[in-house]
């Protein structure tokens, strides 16, 4: 219940950032923008997610992990509102960089959380909750744009008074703001981590938040590892940004590093804030191409089921490798699709649907997991912080020139640009990264950290 209820947090990540795959179709023109301009009104929330990446893994550090999350869901309230009423270009790209600030925190912090409260044996299951509450989010984004769309060309009395036909990106970015404030009032009812609370000598809360997970006796033991874990060691809040790069972390750093690099630069983000665009651009008409966007986010929701029924059964390594296999595959399908004389719509869509499949089943929810892993507990926070920074940089990036690069390069290069970054990604996975599954977040630190 814990892990599902701080784990919509993912939801609002994953609608907030997706929504604009509808919205762009109508600000383009209503504000006239440049193509720039188009990629900046969709990156900018990422930009000043990737700041908030950095600080809220120390500010969780210092203030406790819930209330930062809490104020994950007002910034995310806030956004929504101030995005729908917006009177210009400017107006709208502030509004959406204030939601990247609740965008960064809750990316970071929920996996963080549940990974520390989680049981080892099902701990991959439970973190992927994250994962499938942003590919929710997605997906009702997808829904909601189309909804909206279909409400506003209906003859609808009710529709028509609410001007859902003029302003309907407005309505499409504004009803956000009501699971934001659901998600606000859900985390009230949510206790603080266990393993935060041991870190800050806070030993009898710990023990009752934990006896509810398990029993009493697993309490103790664990209350005992998170202790040794941190024996030899200085207090939480002084844990600086050098620290993360001691010989001793240099390899579980490296590995992060290239998953969060990996994870963004074969374009899934593309896909997700862009879909109308690129189903459009294939041949199909406005209507069609956000109905494709459903299938998208549909597909998307089904496989990261999958990836969570057998994260913790066949491990993150075996998922990797499948995925990474996957996504090569498809954007060669898609580059393939555009380059031939006359545009297929049904190749690209296959292949577009199949990149979303393998990358659902792979990089979205493992990335996290191995975020929450990885690292010893005392720089658990400021590690994650500044990989997940890393991840949203190169997100920014690829969002900001993505129409760019279909303006410039054309679809079909496009595609094969991400295609080749997946396979380069492959040969990395498969030489590098070691297999996480089953083990407490103490033996992996004990296995993987070396002095």
């Amino acid at each position: 219940r814990v892990a599902l209820t701080v784990a919509l947090g993912g939801f609002l990540m994953g609608f907030d950032a997706s929504v604009i795959s509808g919205v762009v179709t109508f600000i383009e023109p209503e504000f006239e923008l440049t193509k720039i301009e188009l990629g900046w009104a969709v990156a900018s929330l990422t930009l000043t997610s990737t700041f908030a990446m950095m600080v809220s893994g120390p500010l969780s550090d210092r203030l406790g992990r819930r209330p930062v999350l809490q104020v994950a869901a007002v910034l995310f309230a806030i956004s929504a509102v101030a995005s729908a009423v917006a009177p210009n270009f400017t107006t709208l790209v502030a509004a959406r960089m204030l939601g990247g600030l609740g965008v960064g925190a809750a990316l970071i912090i929920a996996p963080l959380y549940i990974a520390e409260i989680a049981p080892p044996a099902i701990r991959g299951r439970l973190v992927s909750f994250n994962q499938l509450n942003i590919v929710i989010g997605i997906s009702a984004a997808f829904f909601t744009n189309y909804a909206i769309l279909r409400l506003g060309q209906s003859d609808l009395a009710w529709a028509d008074a609410l001007r859902i036909g003029d302003s309907s990106w407005r309505w499409m970015l504004g009803v956000e703001a009501l699971p934001a404030v659901f998600y606000f009032l859900a985390l009230l009812a949510v206790p603080e981590s266990p393993r935060w609370l041991v870190m800050h000598g806070k030993d009898q809360e710990a023990r009752r938040v934990l006896e509810r997970v398990s029993d009493s006796l697993q309490a103790e033991e664990d209350i005992r590892a998170v202790k040794a874990s941190l024996q030899t060691e200085e207090s939480v809040t002084s844990v600086t940004l050098r620290e993360l790069f001691r010989p001793a972390l240099r390899r579980v750093l490296v590995i992060a590093t290239l998953v969060a690099i990996l994870q963004q630069i074969t374009g899934i983000n593309s896909v997700f804030f862009y879909a109308p665009t690129i189903f459009e651009q294939s041949g199909v008409g406005t209507d069609a191409s956000f109905m494709q966007a459903v299938l998208v986010g549909l597909v998307n929701l089904v496989f990261t089921v999958l990836a969570i029924v057998f994260i913790d059964r066949l491990g993150r390594r075996p998922l990797l490798i499948v995925g990474l296999g996957g996504i090569a595959v498809c954007m060669m399908l898609i580059s393939y699709g555009f380059s031939s004389e006359e545009t297929n719509p049904n190749l690209i869509l296959a292949g577009i649907l199949g990149f979303v499949a393998s990358f659902a089943f792979s990089l979205g929810p493992v990335m996290w997991v191995l975020f929450s892993e990885l690292f010893p507990n005392r720089v658990r926070g400021l590690a994650v912080s500044f990989v997940g920074l890393i991840n949203s940089a190169v997100s920014f990036l690829v969002q900001l020139v993505f129409p760019w690069e279909l303006e410039n390069l054309g679809n079909s290069v496009t595609f094969l640009i991400y295609g080749s970054f997946a396979i380069v990604g492959l040969v990395v996975v498969v030489r590098l990264l070691p297999e996480t599954k089953g083990k407490s977040l103490e033996e992996l630190e004990a296995e993987l950290v070396r002095e």
